[in-house]
């Protein structure tokens, strides 16, 4: 059974990693591979009560991250829906390309922590279309992007699909992993950004053409503030829900969600139906990417089962005795983030890892929502921000690994000695 289990899911990860050239969505691979590895799973033990029980137990806990997703993306379309990132994008404002570098990687930097570095990405990549006619000054801070946006979403509970899911898993808490990484990921974004911006040094911004803006429904000053701040606020607070109430994230983010409904409601009370029917949650929900919301189920349903048969637990082992030292081995496991995806990875540790052994906020778990959540940013493909932004932008897979790959190892070397140095001093 174990050798079966072990050939389905490197089949199915395989085909998750080399999704765009065999054209299968990554989803369908994570389906299928969950698919079979409880079926091989139920098959060949002889405890059909066991396999229910633990099933059940590994739903509850995929459930939990589902939905706090489902509720976090709503939020999101809703605010876009609204044009409520104009709220920042209309402030920035330079006419020189390396004060406008640092400026969007800052800006990038803190609402992938508020928000998340998926859509943080999108964003942002959209704002720099509107601000740069040059299509390789445009490759180099959609790249850039990239880097802060995994970097800024690293240090924050809800910046990362990773850290949520330590979060929710109880590995680590809101505040710990704030203070525990935000210097670590600033080094990450700030050593980039040094050799970027020496290197654009000069150089003036080539504005493109503005057309003529098309008749699509605009919202007004105070319904895209109200919605803004509304749903800004109702992020933020979710951390603050979750230390008040002991209640878990994804009951934070459903209360907040259904008070930003209400405020919507009543702001649009006035309209006609057709008129209000794109800025509604009902249609924000019909808009966000439930492709990436079957990925994560089928993906932790499939890890799951390597853990329930105690795969991952000699994996642990092998490791320890072969490599020794627990933050090389996180380090390497950052390193492969950026070939495979970082949420399996994640979602291993965290089955590798007993959190009796490893209680909340000890350095593995910090150490891995800081090597997973920024390793990959080496490869364009290795994280949900780098496939946003060559989607949008085009960026080759080559050019990427040219030109920017070094400075994001950089900045991650960076950021690991920064994380070391700062848990010595203060433990």
């Amino acid at each position: 059974m174990i050798s079966t289990l072990i050939i389905i899911f490197l089949i199915a990860y395989a085909a998750i990693a080399l999704e765009h050239p065999i054209k299968i969505n990554k989803s369908a691979s994570a389906l299928l591979g969950a698919g079979l590895l409880w079926t091989v799973y139920a098959v060949s033990t002889n405890d059909h009560m066991l396999v229910e029980h633990q099933l059940s137990e590994s739903l509850a806990s995929t459930a939990q991250i589902v939905f706090f997703l489902i509720g976090a993306m709503t939020i999101v379309e809703v605010i876009d829906a609204h044009n409520g990132f104009e709220v920042i994008t209309s402030r920035i404002k330079t006419t020189k390309l390396s004060s406008l570098m640092w400026l969007v990687g800052f800006v990038t930097f803190f609402l992938s922590a508020i928000l998340d570095n998926l859509t943080t990405t999108i964003v942002m990549v959209s704002l720099i279309r509107k601000l740069l006619d040059k299509r390789e000054d445009r490759l180099l801070f959609a790249a850039m992007i990239v880097i802060a946006a995994n970097a800024g979403g690293a240090w924050s509970p809800i910046g990362d699909v990773t850290t949520t899911m330590l979060w929710i898993g109880g590995q680590i808490t809101a505040i710990s992993i704030i203070k525990g990484l935000f210097l670590a990921s600033l080094a990450n974004l700030i050593v980039p950004l040094l050799v970027v911006s020496y290197n654009l040094r000069g150089k003036s911004i080539t504005s493109p053409v503005k057309l003529q803006s098309s008749n699509h429904l605009q919202t007004s000053d105070f319904e895209r503030n109200v919605m803004f701040f509304v749903g800004l606020g109702v992020l933020v607070l979710v951390p603050v829900f979750k230390t008040a109430t002991h209640l878990p994230p994804f009951m934070g983010i459903l209360l907040g969600l259904g008070f930003l409904w209400l405020v919507g409601d009543l702001i649009h009370r006035h309209k006609e139906d057709e008129e209000k029917q794109h800025l509604t949650l009902a249609h924000a929900l019909m808009h966000i990417d439930m492709s990436s919301i079957v990925f994560f189920i089928g993906i932790l349903l499939a890890v799951a089962t390597l853990e329930h048969s105690r795969i991952l637990e000699v994996i642990a082992s092998w490791l320890d005795q072969k490599v020794g030292r627990q933050d090389m081995i996180v380090i390497i496991m950052g390193l492969v983030s950026a070939v495979v995806d970082n949420v399996p990875l994640v979602a291993a540790s965290m089955g590798m890892y007993d959190i009796k052994q490893y209680p909340a906020d000890s350095f593995l778990w910090e150490f891995v929502a800081y090597c997973t959540g920024t390793g990959g940013s080496m490869l364009i493909i290795g994280s949900a921000a780098g496939v946003a932004a060559m989607g949008l932008e085009k960026i080759q897979f080559l050019w990427y690994i040219k030109k920017i790959s070094w400075l994001a190892l950089l900045g991650y070397f960076a950021g690991v000695a920064g994380y070391l140095i700062q848990y010595n001093m203060t433990h």
